[in-house]
């Protein structure tokens, strides 16, 4: 039986390795990032946007925004194929891929002074690569949306405890937010914030036992019409509002989480009980239907490679880079972080009993025909305070082997209610953050897009405009999260996440081809777009033909089935251009002959 503190060991002393040795001749040798080269937080600087930034500062902020749901989710959704094919694909696919695909997009949009990554294609690319690229951004940003909420959706249908802690953090933000913008000063806000999110975890109970707490007792479906409605208000929020100071709270509690984790971890060593790889992998699985290729490089994005790191390589973090080589640790260093979070996440996960894991993540029917018997689920329902059956979406099942791990500390072990429903708050709130900026976003996209056909939706400011496309916006992706299942709307999220993870790698293999020395550097993009590239289309294919197109399957949804179609076909675009330049550069540079500079 293998135990947690092995694969916490390993991973830390590979990716060290690694960042040391090939971070570092990536940036150095392949990019060739050269400090006496002015970036362009310096030249222009405006002390809005573009603002030179110390890069441990840099790279704070840029790991706080890439290192949302995902890597939480992910693992323990795929640890249903065991924790082998996980443990791989985190290691190998950050290493080879994730880091160097955050590192390349966020060197090009900065050789493209800090521009959004749909701009550095129509530069790079052709203004058709550009255009799809920009429309691939809008999909996969609603799809995003779709999937991150329906994990909130599990954790707090029925749970009033956790509906209440998550609801009150939207006041406390909002009182944090005023009081920094009319007194100047944040610590005071922040101390009182963080107290008073604690005091909403404590007070739970009480509230759960209320005539309160039966009104918070929501359904599944509730919950899911009530969160595009929350995200309009969000969005219609000054950022300063809400968003920007739940995400600073946010930030303690996740630093706070996984550093506990890692400490009960050492503390406790937990045996890992799954096997190396379960019945599973070969597909119609209870959580995820498909088998374990091409669907764990699909469920684990964040963690291993995501294509949503590029929406933050090419936006705020390459205005505010300071020198060239900052790059390493802001970039390089901030996907190896996340890779451990995920690592963390996998290893709650496979620390249950897989009996007790698959009668969370499955439905009650589903686990009835699996002929498995709970273990210790009778007894952490009674602990926790709450029916832990058939909660799918990975959420609680992380929180449920986070607090496990927890209790088994001596001093803890009668605490399981408030470090469960703690871990739900924090899962939530990080969600629900990333979901009001990313609604945020998808309202820009729709204005830019629609500010072609009438030009005043391209202000920004123009406020019918700002609420007319925050309504599509909110419409578009909570359609989606009510027309399928994890499984379903997982696997598209996936699926759409890899395709702009492929695309960043496009763009990446260009830039390099371009500007580097050798010309043989591009195989560091190529590699790994060669599979990403292959998985995702396979996922896709196997997702249209056996459930979007499938009468007979649960996850059945035509329109679901037509936006894979559709991004695929826009991925293809992109790659068909992206091959033209490849052969253009190519020739040019073996014939010694100048390369145009797309800029």
């Amino acid at each position: 039986m293998q135990h947690a503190l092995t694969f916490v060991i390993a991973t830390l002393c590979i990716l060290a390795i690694c960042y040391r040795l090939y971070g570092v001749f990536f940036v150095r040798k392949v990019l060739n990032a050269d400090d006496s080269e002015i970036t362009p937080s310096h030249i222009l600087e405006d002390g809005k946007d573009y603002v030179p930034t110390k890069k441990w500062v840099n790279f704070g902020s840029h790991f706080a925004a890439i290192a949302a749901a995902g890597p939480l989710v992910g693992p323990v959704l795929a640890a249903q194929y065991g924790y082998l094919p996980s443990f791989l694909w985190l290691l190998i696919g950050c290493v080879v891929g994730g880091a160097v695909h955050d590192t390349v997009v966020l060197f090009a949009s900065m050789k493209h002074r800090g521009k959004s990554l749909s701009e550095v294609a129509k530069a790079e690319l052709g203004p058709v690569a550009g255009w799809c690229t920009g429309l691939a951004m809008l999909f996969i940003i609603t799809i995003t949306m779709a999937g991150l909420s329906m994990v909130v959706v599990h954790a707090l249908e029925r749970n009033p405890w956790g509906t209440f802690a998550v609801f009150m953090t939207i006041p406390v933000a909002i009182c944090v937010g005023l009081w920094e913008r009319y007194t100047g000063s944040m610590r005071g806000a922040t101390w009182v914030g963080i107290i008073v999110i604690f005091a909403c975890v404590i007070i739970g109970p009480y509230i759960q036992e209320s005539s309160f707490g039966e009104w918070l007792s929501l359904r599944a479906s509730t919950v899911s019409l009530v969160l595009p409605f929350y995200a309009f208000f969000a969005t219609a929020l000054p950022v300063w509002m809400l968003l920007t100071p739940r995400g600073y709270l946010s930030s303690f509690m996740k630093i706070g989480v996984f550093g506990a984790l890692v400490v009960g971890v050492v503390f406790i060593n937990p045996e890992i009980q799954f096997p190396a790889v379960t019945q599973f992998i070969h597909g119609n699985g209870p959580v995820l239907a498909g088998p374990v290729w091409p669907f764990i490089s699909i469920t684990i994005a964040c963690g291993a490679i995501s294509g949503f790191h590029a929406f933050i390589g090419s936006g705020t973090t390459p205005k505010q880079i300071d020198k060239w080589n900052d790059i390493l640790p802001v970039a390089f260093g901030a996907m190896l972080a996340e890779c451990v979070v995920g690592v963390m996440a996998l290893i709650a996960a496979t620390a249950l009993h897989p009996a007790d894991y698959f009668a969370i993540n499955s439905a009650p029917e589903v686990f009835a025909g699996l002929g498995m018997n709970v273990v210790n689920l009778p007894q952490l329902s009674e602990s926790i305070g709450l029916d832990l059956y058939g909660r799918t979406g990975g959420a609680v099942t992380l929180a449920v082997g986070m607090a496990d791990i927890f209790t088994r500390i001596p001093w803890f072990s009668h605490l399981a209610s408030y470090f469960f429903q703690f871990v739900v708050m924090f899962e939530a709130v990080f969600i629900l953050t990333a979901v009001d900026s990313g609604t945020r976003v998808a309202r820009y996209l729709l204005q830019d897009f629609l500010g072609d056909i009438w030009a005043p939706l391209k202000r920004t400011n123009w406020m019918p405009g700002a609420i007319g496309c925050s309504i599509v916006a909110c419409v578009l992706w909570g359609y989606l999260l009510n027309s399928g299942d994890i499984n379903s709307v997982w696997a598209l999220f996936g699926v759409s996440n890899q395709l702009m993870a492929s695309i960043g790698l496009m763009i990446g293999a260009t830039i390099i081809l371009r500007m580097s020395e050798k010309r043989w550097y591009v195989l560091t993009c190529l590699v790994p777009l060669s599979y990403l590239y292959v998985t995702v289309n396979y996922a896709a294919y196997w997702m249209v033909k056996n459930v979007y197109f499938n009468s007979a399957a649960k996850g059945f949804n035509i329109f679901n089935g037509t936006i894979s179609i559709v991004m695929v076909a826009l991925g293809l675009v992109i790659m068909v251009a992206s091959i033209q330049r490849w052969f253009v550069l190519w020739r040019a540079r073996g014939n010694s002959e100048p390369i145009e500079l797309l800029s």
